[in-house]
């Protein structure tokens, strides 16, 4: 009996020398094949969109650019309203003084007054999609520009991120390429002068 009790006691004292030598080593790190891969460092930075839409001069064009299309627009808005209102109120003043003579000629103008409400809406309606267009078609250049200026710069830098300051909760300030980046986007920027 003696002899079966220190056994199991050999046995148990083994098995607890044998749990705590696995517990003190590492098990080797894996890729995904199930090779042992070497440490990896991550190379991670970020930028200020905002700063660079700010301060990149396609943007900035841009930006300009659909200043002037809203402009535009505005001003076609104010001087169709102005023609419109200006021929109302000399239809509203021909009613009141009588100068209708025949239902006819009433019906006319009011056909007339229709009409230019009609244009005006179709025109400024066809002016404001070309502008959204442009605006569209501008946002993807931007964007085309930035994203392969991005993709050269990291591969350049050897970094593996470039992330959006407003993609993070926190990040220490000491990653931010935003004034690099923006300096880079301004240089390779050749602006094309419309004819």
């Amino acid at each position: 009996m003696n002899f079966s009790k220190l056994s199991i006691s050999f046995a148990i004292a083994v098995a607890m020398i044998v749990g705590l030598a696995a517990c003190n080593e590492k098990p080797a790190k894996k890729d995904v094949k199930g090779a042992p891969a070497a440490m990896e460092t991550l190379k991670i930075r970020y930028i200020d969109e905002d700063s660079v839409m700010a301060n990149y001069n396609l943007a900035k064009d841009i930006n300009e650019a659909m200043l002037r299309r809203q402009n535009q627009f505005d001003a076609a808005q104010t001087q169709r309203g102005n023609e419109i209102n200006k021929f109302g109120n000399a239809m509203q003043q021909k009613y009141k003084n009588n100068g209708y003579l025949t239902e006819e000629s009433l019906n006319a103008d009011q056909s007339k007054l229709q009409k230019m409400q009609n244009d005006a809406q179709n025109y400024l309606g066809n002016l404001q999609q070309s502008i959204q267009n442009e605006l569209a078609q501008s946002q993807i250049q931007l964007m085309d520009s930035i994203n392969n200026f991005m993709k050269d710069y990291a591969k350049q830098k050897g970094f593996d991120m470039v992330l959006r300051k407003s993609a993070t909760v926190y990040i220490d300030s000491k990653y931010d390429v935003t004034n690099e980046v923006i300096e880079g986007l301004n240089k390779r920027y050749v602006k094309v002068e419309k004819k």
